[in-house]
């Protein structure tokens, strides 16, 4: 028998993927921690534009052209003011301007958390990100952008 033969296999999450490395998974949840420490400050350094849509323009991006084009919003309008007003400690502005934007900005706030926690605790980011529902979430997120989209539609103020 050789090494190879005796050696365990390699060991696997619930989901029977294989783990990445440690030193993988310490960068990937650091890249995560500090990706949204940057988009945390950028959207706190911006003010939350009270007609639901047109925050991103203060970054300096183009004006969303859909409005223009048809004098109704696209499925996106307002998610940045959405993520900008959760950002600035407000979750109901944001569920009132795009419901779907404050959800993925939650769901990235939620993967900070996993990344911080992760590090601390020297668990695997990757095991702990496997054991989230994400199967839910990806039917759920399209959903709630048709509804986010609906709801813009129906209140839009340009």
């Amino acid at each position: 028998m050789t090494e190879t033969d005796t050696a365990s296999p390699a060991p696997q999450s619930h989901h029977g993927l294989a783990p990445f490395s440690q030193t993988t998974d310490r960068v990937f949840a650091v890249l995560v921690l500090l990706t949204a420490i940057g988009i945390v400050y950028l959207l706190g350094s911006v003010e939350p534009d009270h007609r639901g849509h047109g925050t991103h323009e203060q970054l300096g991006l183009d004006p969303c052209g859909w409005p223009q084009a048809y004098g109704k919003p696209c499925p996106t309008c307002g998610a940045t003011t959405a993520a900008t007003w959760l950002v600035h400690g407000r979750p109901d502005r944001a569920l009132q301007m795009h419901a779907f934007g404050a959800m993925v900005a939650a769901l990235g706030l939620l993967g900070t958390w996993h990344a911080l926690w992760s590090l601390i605790r020297r668990d695997s980011f990757g095991l702990r990100l496997a054991r989230l529902p994400l199967r839910r979430i990806a039917v759920l997120l399209p959903i709630v952008l048709l509804f986010s989209w609906a709801w813009n539609w129906w209140t839009w103020e340009s």
